[in-house]
């Protein structure tokens, strides 16, 4: 009986020293996983803060903890389990549904850039009667929920490159490091837009008389320039969503992932060069790509009736 039981402990402490070393790999996937999806985090970060302009600056901080909840809910509930149960039953449907993410993305990119250089106009008096007034909480719901709908696309990508990462490692490791770049991520891209959003309300204390005058200097430094910084910061948005929807398709399509992968080795002795311009290249292809799906979707829109548009009053 009891050298039943040594041979039990002596099987349980062999597992506890497998899953201990296996875990130790946990670190280290975790950093890789963050590595391959930073264009994603790069434009969930720069696309968020157009989410709470316009909109009262005491609920800012509320409305970004609403997208970041929903966002982590997403990631470390529905997306991370979905794509642990995919992998495990139907592997080859992933790189499509990637793909599908990544022709959003680009659709997405291309509405933005024609918003920048098509010409707005006045609503007639006509539209104007067909518009509904809607009340600035119901402008913020609209918000939280346009946000949240881009975030989750961003979010599914994020979660099945990080599977792809782990795909081949035991089942904890895989569940353990999708929870942690669940966690991770939410925290990084959120926590910074929140500072990015409250900068200025920050420039403003600090310019305040009862600081120093470098302090107080800073401070207006900081309000000065959070316009452009944030202007900046929409164009960054915008060529990332571009560039990572492209690279995601490419990488799907065997016959346009390997000339990708050329352009990094096109200048050896500048690597950076050669990044430079596969992401050009990959923007360009998003752009691109981005105005057929809106050609085809304006198509499918003459389809139906639209319904009448909403403004905030």
């Amino acid at each position: 009986m009891a050298t039943g039981l040594l041979a039990l402990l002596d099987d349980v402490a062999a597992l506890v020293k497998v899953s201990a070393a296996t875990l130790d790999d946990v670190p280290t996937q975790v950093a890789k996983t963050t590595g391959k999806v930073s264009g994603i985090v790069i434009d969930d970060t720069a696309v968020t803060p157009k989410y709470v302009v316009g909109l009262d600056p005491k609920r800012e901080l509320s409305i970004i903890y609403q997208i970041a909840k929903r966002s982590l809910i997403n990631k470390a509930i529905f997306l991370g389990p979905a794509a642990l149960v995919l992998g495990y039953f139907a592997p080859a449907v992933i790189p499509y549904l990637l793909m599908l993410g990544g022709a959003f993305l680009c659709f997405e990119g291309y509405e933005k850039v024609h918003s920048m250089f098509s010409k707005t106009h006045e609503p007639t008096d006509e539209l104007t009667e067909e518009m509904e007034v809607i009340t600035p909480a119901e402008l913020e719901k609209q918000r939280v929920s346009g946000a949240i709908r881009t975030d989750f696309i961003l979010s599914a990508e994020i979660m099945a490159i990080a599977y792809a990462t782990v795909a081949d490692s035991p089942l904890m490791n895989q569940i353990v490091v999708l929870f942690a770049v669940a966690i991770f991520i939410t925290v990084a891209v959120y926590g910074f837009v929140a500072l990015i959003v409250k900068a200025d309300d920050i420039g403003v204390h600090m310019a305040q008389d009862k600081f120093h005058p470098t302090t107080q200097k800073i401070g207006r430094g900081i309000v000065k320039s959070m316009p452009a910084f944030l202007k900046i910061l929409g164009y960054v948005g915008t060529a990332a969503m571009l560039w990572v929807g492209a690279e995601i398709i490419a990488h799907g399509l065997p016959f346009m992932h390997h000339p990708m992968e050329t352009l990094d080795h096109l200048f050896p002795d500048i690597p950076a060069l050669g990044w430079l311009v596969k992401v050009l290249v990959l923007a360009l292809g998003g752009l691109l790509l981005g105005a057929v799906i809106a050609q085809v979707v304006t198509l499918g829109k003459k389809l139906f009736k639209r319904p009448a548009e909403k403004v905030a009053h």
